[in-house]
């Protein structure tokens, strides 16, 4: 029918309640659908979100109520959690209610993993409004949040009811937090190899990706999607070791953005941790040079930083892209420091895991020998 918005439903097949991810332009409205007749609705954001998409939301969710949290990794704290609980306890929400997270990551993770352990889990449907959360986040189950240890080190695995990415949402989204995004995007082309459709995509389309173009979006996010739910459905809670593969590039990511404070977003880590993720898979002779030179021209090509700027760990100078503001005062930190915080990683079995490229596809790598760490960080830019 004219002027209805076109839908594709991806299945995310894993027990014991399938469901769909709906991707398409303009398609809020179809979270009242996956919500039903629900008693009683909580719809967590934050501020500039909620000013943006909330309006519709509550418009086609009468019973719904707006919870707003903090903006930033600051705020993905078992504090938030513990403060959102106590508002839903207080606003009478039951366990057969249901909670809807609008927003991007920070949103997505913290109210799911609230949602887990709120009356021992309640309903919960992602709306991710940011690239990044389209393409990944929100998809899968994986909620958590923060300490000062390490990213994500609190969590649960608790799968949604139902994704809603509209694509119209990233329209509004700054440029940086935009080009954050595309750090997954490039993990996910990456994991399908070269010849794949997403690397044709993004190959043949680049121009309509980075000018945000809907109908390419759409078909990017359910490409994505797609790839995700696959590797999921697979391995819903990471127990048979094939659902670690969507953790390319992550092991250093994830000690860049503790070490710097969360400077660096988390697809400019990313992006920087595919770099390092292929100079050591080189450096072990899993992978040639022509290979591991894919996984530092791709991000570039998609405006990612591919070494560690100066200030949020290591002391490289910056390349690629604007992996930070400049003036930001950062935390000077070396090889050695970011290994400790590597030791902390969810997949760590007491010494070094990294998810790398072989012969035989992705898979995990415990230990690799010193010298091929030192050459995968010289490679981005980070000194002992």
């Amino acid at each position: 029918m004219t002027g209805v918005p076109a839908v594709v439903a991806v299945r995310v097949d894993v027990p014991p309640a399938p469901y769909d991810v709906l991707v398409g332009s303009g398609i809020l409205g179809e979270v009242a659908t996956t919500v039903g007749d629900r008693r009683r609705v909580a719809v967590v954001s934050q501020a500039r979100v909620a000013e943006l998409y909330a309006p519709r939301l509550l418009e086609v969710l009468p019973s719904a109520d707006l919870f707003l949290m903090g903006d930033g990794e600051d705020h993905k704290t078992i504090a938030t959690v513990g403060d959102l609980a106590r508002r839903f306890a207080a606003a009478g929400l039951l366990r057969d209610d249901a909670v809807v997270a609008l927003g991007g990551g920070v949103v997505g993770d913290t109210a799911g993993f609230a949602a887990a352990v709120y009356h021992r889990g309640v309903d919960v449907v992602q709306v991710p409004t940011t690239l990044l959360a389209q393409v990944d986040s929100a998809i899968g189950g994986k909620t958590g949040v923060n300490l000062p240890e390490g990213k994500n080190l609190v969590g649960a695995f608790h799968q949604p009811i139902g994704v809603v990415a509209d694509v119209a949402t990233l329209a509004d989204l700054p440029a940086r937090e935009y080009r954050s995004g595309l750090g997954e995007v490039a993990k996910y082309a990456l994991l399908e190899g070269v010849g794949g459709e997403l690397d044709t995509l993004l190959r043949e389309e680049s121009t309509a990706v980075l000018g945000r173009e809907p109908t390419v979006l759409a078909d990017l996010v359910r490409r994505c999607a797609t790839i995700k739910a696959r590797v999921v459905a697979g391995d819903p809670e990471e127990r048979t070791g094939s659902r670690a593969t969507l953790n390319l590039g992550h092991t250093l990511a994830h000690a860049l953005e503790t070490a710097g404070r969360h400077r660096l977003t988390h697809g400019e880590a990313v992006a920087v941790g595919l770099v390092f993720a292929g100079a050591l898979a080189e450096a072990t002779g899993r992978i040639d040079a022509a290979t591991a030179d894919r996984y530092r021209s791709l991000p570039a090509a998609l405006g990612l930083p591919v070494r560690v700027p100066a200030g949020p760990a290591g002391d490289a100078a910056g390349g690629g892209t604007d992996g930070a503001s400049e003036g930001d005062d950062g935390v000077e930190v070396g090889s050695d420091a970011l290994l400790a915080l590597m030791r902390r990683d969810k997949k760590a079995a007491g010494g070094f895991t990294f998810v790398l490229p072989g012969p035989g596809g992705v898979e995990r790598v415990d230990d690799p020998p010193a010298g091929a760490l030192a050459r995968a960080f010289a490679a981005v830019g980070v000194r002992g």
